[in-house]
């Protein structure tokens, strides 16, 4: 085998994917790379949907390369194959045509899939998930102007979705199990305070309530609630949450929990087999546990590391701060690392309402390990540069419990006295 050109095949189309690819191509540039996605379209974002559903995009738009030959000029085989199992012993992988692959080195970048709730109704036409373009052709054509919609979720992903049907003038209802909205990167003062900003501009907000049902009524859909409302829809939209596509795998022995289990190499418990974005588990910067982080800059930071590693260039991966950056109507909230604190830990709060302003500091000792805010987009880049240096504030720990504000000179001090240390 020595000295023979490495087989790499990667199974995911996606960030990850497309980012692993292109790393083993540099670094190993007489490799055999052959990428498999799933869907009918080249190799696309998924969080460009919204822009797409905004029409301030095309489907082209979407693309994560946008030159046709690009994939083609890389020597990077795009096949649009289903997996459908892996035989981990004999190092080979199964396609839904019947045909199969054998690889030297396999990474799996499959991503999630919605989570389908069990509901009455929920198969009916009219209910949609908004994850891939196909979803996305299908909602455009029922969230037209005036069309009456209802959105399950108002997580991370379904005020996404928010912000785009808004854009397109339907009158809105919001349904969310939590008792406030993104509930995973704002607590219950912030989250709600995202509610009132979305019902001032006209979208009806249902928290610590749930779809019950849906039914047909006529030409439109009736959406039963839990507190006994019932609400008239045009299209009903599922966010309810994703998990990892990690089925196929089952009988390969590969070692998984909520996703696939990883070193810091970001392999497997087979050493031939790696994992990248929604389906690894991989390192947190700030627990230093293993967790699923389902965003794109880990997906393509897990690429590059999975990349790297494959193509025989050993690169430790550190772990991915979990962070959310969201802009609802107009109001941008962002969370970064542990935002909702730490046993023994201190926090600082700045609530401002009428001006839709948030802030709170998560404190461990005198290094900021959490943060979280609302419209206060200054902030952001400074929150999370402190988080990952891990820089003890010192005195500008107090002085921060007095006045969270004052974050960016409590960064430009730390910092210029850092620069000062030999």
């Amino acid at each position: 085998m020595s000295g023979l050109p490495m087989n790499h095949v990667i199974i995911g189309a996606g960030p990850a994917g497309i980012t692993a690819a292109e790393t083993i191509r540099k670094h190993a540039p007489g490799s055999f790379i052959t990428l498999i996605g799933d869907e009918p379209e080249p190799p696309y974002s998924r969080m460009a949907i919204p822009y797409l559903l905004m029409e301030n995009i095309n489907e082209v738009g979407t693309y994560l390369r946008k030159g046709e030959a690009h994939y083609d000029d890389l020597g990077i085989d795009v096949l649009r194959q289903r997996v459908t199992g892996v035989d981990a012993s004999n190092q080979v992988v199964a396609l839904d045509d019947d045909s199969s692959l054998n690889y030297d080195r396999l990474l799996v970048a499959t991503g999630s899939t919605p989570i389908t709730p069990s509901i009455p109704g929920i198969e009916l036409p009219g209910v949609h998930s908004c994850w891939t373009l196909q979803d996305t052709r299908a909602i455009v054509e029922l969230a037209r102007p005036g069309a009456n919609v209802v959105l399950m979720g108002a997580g991370f992903i379904g005020c996404i979705i928010l912000e785009a049907l808004a854009s397109r003038q339907v009158n809105l209802v919001v349904v969310e199990m939590e008792n406030r909205m993104v509930p995973r990167m704002m607590n219950e003062v912030s989250g709600n305070m995202i509610k009132r900003w979305c019902e001032a501009r006209g979208v009806k907000v249902h928290t610590s309530n749930r779809v019950e049902a849906i039914s047909e009524s006529g030409d439109a859909l009736s959406v039963t609630l839990s507190d006994a409302t019932s609400v008239s829809a045009d299209l009903v939209i599922s966010a309810t949450g994703v998990r990892p596509n990690i089925d196929f795998l089952q009988d390969t022995g590969v070692s998984t929990n909520q996703g696939i289990l990883v070193n810091e190499y970001l392999q497997s418990s087979d050493s031939s087999i790696y994992a990248a974005g929604d389906v690894a588990e991989g390192l947190d910067f700030s627990t230093r546990e293993h967790s699923v982080q389902a965003i794109q800059p880990t997906a393509v930071e897990h690429g590059r590391i999975a990349g790297m590693n494959m193509a025989g260039k050993p690169t430790t991966h550190h772990g991915c701060i979990n962070m959310n950056v969201l802009d609802t109507l107009g109001l941008i909230s962002s969370s970064f690392g542990l935002w909702m604190g730490v046993d023994g830990g201190r926090s600082a709060e700045l609530y401002e309402p009428g001006k839709y302003q948030y802030l709170n500091l998560q404190f461990e000792d005198d290094v900021l390990v959490g943060a979280s805010s609302v419209g206060l987009t200054q902030h952001v880049g400074v929150l999370r540069g402190l988080i990952e240096s891990r820089i003890h504030l010192g005195d500008w720990c107090d002085k921060l419990m007095q006045n969270p504000t004052r974050i960016m000179e409590a960064y430009l001090s730390c910092m210029q006295e850092l620069s000062y240390k030999p």
